[in-house]
């Protein structure tokens, strides 16, 4: 999306060792339809921008779906982050491979809220399905290119996305803030479930994401899956620990989780 793709692109264009840039656009996993078209748009007006080609792949949800079943309650990060980051880095290195282009990346390298190291594996299996395709392998969460990534959107306003995309992520977040009393995610519109709907000042992005924010995200998110797995009614009881304990952490000034993603 847009916010990941901004400072990753800029780069990829300013190296003397790549000929193109091209994005490909595949995010069968996005969900509402509304959210995906939102996030794809505003991708594709940046591209047009700085004149880079956009290749619009297809909405290729049922197929999604049918490769998620069964891992409906795997935390974040977990094996069904896995089998999401393969399925888009198979159809990309196939298409590479069909219209001859020697190395593929994502930007899913870029973002705090990825592993990178699950997100570069992917890549490296993706890639090695076809003879003379590389993956590009960088370290895209430097501090240097994280800022440079929020001063490009801050400049471009970009859309702030208040979870990863997945409807079983838009189902937790929103479980999560129901626990903690925060506003339920907003699709699109002007105004956003929780903090502002664009990227308008670096540093204030910055610190909405920072690593103890992530780093909190990910713990409460593992607890989660630990103490409910599959059960719906184990995940309500979970749940409810948080409400106290924001409670508690409001009445001591913190503000740690409470944050776009």
């Amino acid at each position: 999306c847009a916010p990941c793709s901004g400072a990753m692109v800029e780069e990829m264009c300013a190296s003397e060792s790549l000929d193109e840039v091209v994005v490909f656009f595949y995010n069968p996993n996005i969900h509402p339809r509304k959210e995906y078209e939102i996030r794809k748009e505003e991708n594709k007006r940046f591209c047009e921008k700085i004149n880079v080609p956009f290749i619009d792949c297809d909405y290729d949800v049922e197929n999604w779906y049918a490769r998620m079943k069964g891992m409906e309650y795997d935390p974040e990060r977990g094996h069904r982050c896995t089998e999401c980051f393969d399925m888009r880095m198979e159809r990309c290195a196939l298409y590479a491979h069909e219209h001859g282009f020697d190395a593929i990346a994502t930007t899913n390298a870029t973002s705090r809220w990825k592993d990178a190291k699950q997100v570069d594996d992917s890549g490296f299996r993706a890639a090695a399905r076809y003879d003379g395709l590389k993956y590009w392998a960088y370290d895209w969460q430097s501090d240097e290119m994280t800022m440079r990534k929020y001063q490009i959107s801050a400049n471009e306003r970009f859309y702030k996305q208040e979870y990863c995309g997945c409807s079983y992520s838009l189902r937790d977040s929103n479980d999560w803030r129901k626990a903690n009393g925060i506003p339920k995610i907003q699709i699109g519109g002007e105004t956003a479930g929780l903090g502002d709907r664009y990227f308008s000042d670096p540093l204030v992005d910055a610190q909405e994401e920072s690593q103890d924010v992530v780093d909190e995200f990910f713990a409460q998110a593992n607890e989660l899956a630990e103490a409910a797995g599959k059960s719906v009614s184990e995940r309500k009881k979970a749940l409810k620990v948080y409400k106290d304990r924001r409670k508690a952490e409001a009445c001591d000034g913190k503000v740690n989780g409470l944050n776009n993603w």
